[in-house]
């Protein structure tokens, strides 16, 4: 039995030896060449310290000047900010569009979802009546539209939230359409859904991505490298209950980003903190107030 053990392996087995190595060898080099996941300085530059200015981002672009979620607002915020965020749901048909929203009721006089609706019926919606008579008639801006209009503004970047859970295919839908208009590194998609998070991890672990949430947890630091985010969105409540939390994300390179904020005290407030972006319904206004307290801005 010891001579048998001892002898060389049978040629079947040599070559299924040399299979298997070969294959981890593969799996070793396919794991080496997965782009890691960006940083949030990669995305948003330094990390802020206290009394430092925040960068703004446009909530549903310019909504002070023009319809949430249309190409108006939209570029209005592209064309003035580094940073412009919108939110996207898939039409029946399985199409990307810019859409709040669970129902269609408050902007369009709707009652049904997007979800409902293929893309051709949503495109014969009004998004922009309710706002004014100057916006009648303007419609739901497709992602593939607002993406295009990114790509010519060299500067401008977008945060896109995928609203309620996206699987693995949906997902990658979105990313198909950042990589073929050249915005790798100039978009971060962001989410409220865990499942979400997790499908785009999988599908494009080097995507910046950020995860949102009304309450931050006790240890951020952990639930963030889990994740692969490159920062939180949460409130500015949620920054002050947790004492030390801002710092401790800074110091792994997380970013903090403040929502909804559109008063003069609540600016104040996270940028006594230190918080790295604040999304805003009134970025014009919050410009001209960083352009008058903090200078050089």
């Amino acid at each position: 039995m010891l001579d048998r053990l001892l002898q060389p392996p049978r040629r079947a087995v040599r070559i299924a030896f040399a299979l298997i190595g070969t294959a981890a060898i593969a799996a070793l080099l396919f794991v080496a060449a997965t782009p890691t996941t960006a940083s949030a300085v990669d995305v948003f530059g330094a990390l802020r310290l206290p009394g430092d200015p925040a960068f703004i981002v446009g909530h549903r672009g310019d909504r002070s000047e023009a319809p949430e979620n249309t190409m108006p607002a939209l570029e209005l915020a592209m064309d003035e900010l580094d940073f412009v965020e919108t939110d996207v749901r898939l039409s029946r048909d399985g199409v990307p569009v810019l859409f709040h929203d669970t129902s269609l009721e408050r902007v369009a006089g709707d009652r049904r979802s997007v979800g409902d609706l293929d893309l051709a019926a949503l495109r014969r919606l009004d998004v922009g009546g309710w706002y004014s008579g100057m916006y009648a008639g303007e419609r739901m801006p497709t992602l593939d539209e607002f993406l295009a209009a990114l790509a010519r503004r060299e500067t401008a970047r977008a945060l896109v939230e995928l609203k309620a859970d996206w699987h693995v295919e949906d997902v990658r839908r979105v990313l198909d359409l950042v990589e073929r208009h050249g915005l790798r590194g100039r978009v971060v998609l962001q989410s409220f859904s865990l499942e979400t998070l997790f499908a785009i991890q999988q599908v494009s672990p080097s995507t910046p991505r950020i995860m949102l949430i009304r309450e931050l947890p006790a240890e951020p630091v952990a639930l963030a490298e889990r994740l692969g985010i490159i920062g939180f969105g949460t409130t500015a409540a949620s920054v002050t209950a947790v004492p030390g939390a801002l710092e401790a994300l800074h110091e792994e390179g997380i970013a903090v980003l403040c929502y909804t904020l559109n008063t003069h005290e609540t600016w104040q407030e996270v940028s006594e903190l230190g918080v790295d972006g604040i999304i805003t319904d009134q970025p014009s206004e919050l410009d001209e107030w960083l352009a008058v307290t903090a200078p050089g801005t």
